[in-house]
């Protein structure tokens, strides 16, 4: 018999297996270094549970006692404030702002180049060569501070950093163009935050690098 997560006082994650999006939200809660309940669901079968939460049955979606939210960006923020320490966005609104303003360009821009690649077919290959463009014109920001657009961790690298772990999976080369995104996110990959937030899918994307 499934358990109704209204009676849980655990944190109940909804996430699949491999979506950026799922995994931006399992980027935070291991880097706030928060216990959860993980619920991995078939996006084509979710469960009754899911439906009964969520009318649009996303992930990811978040249960914290009677509280339930989706919308990946409502998820994280909450995160952050609920769970203050470390702090993931900066004190002055300005550069708030900024980083909000850049989450919703990766989101745009990035995240549906993905979406292509990830379709397959002929469209694949434009997408990538928009998505390895994209990045690279991001180098001047990747260079200019030890993470994206801020001096320390923020939830912006938490969307930044799954997109960089999946493009050998993707099939996208950034060459040497692109050192300063690649150890960008070695920096991050090597982190004990980063392993925790990975499925079993998703360390499958790149299986030599689990043996480094």
């Amino acid at each position: 018999m499934v358990q109704s997560v209204r009676s849980r006082t655990v944190l109940t994650l909804y996430t699949t297996a491999d979506d950026i999006q799922c995994h931006r939200a399992r980027l935070v809660l291991a880097a706030k270094g928060v216990s959860y309940e993980r619920v991995l669901v078939d996006p084509a079968k979710p469960p009754e549970d899911l439906i009964d939460l969520n009318p649009y049955a996303s992930t990811p979606t978040l249960v914290d006692r009677d509280l339930t939210l989706f919308d990946t960006s409502v998820v994280c923020e909450y995160l952050d404030e609920r769970y203050p320490h470390p702090p993931l966005m900066p004190i002055d609104p300005q550069s708030r702002a900024r980083l909000r303003v850049a989450a919703v360009r990766i989101e745009k821009d990035w995240l549906t180049e993905v979406d292509i690649i990830r379709a397959g077919g002929r469209p694949a290959d434009a997408a990538r060569k928009r998505l390895r463009e994209q990045m690279l014109s991001t180098v001047p920001l990747f260079k200019a501070s030890k993470f994206f657009l801020n001096p320390e961790m923020s939830l912006v690298d938490c969307l930044v950093a799954p997109v960089i772990w999946r493009l050998p999976w993707l099939g996208v080369e950034l060459g040497r163009e692109g050192k300063p995104v690649i150890d960008y996110g070695e920096r991050l990959f090597h982190s004990q935050g980063f392993a925790r937030s990975m499925t079993d899918q998703e360390k499958a994307m790149r299986p030599l690098h689990e043996q480094e």
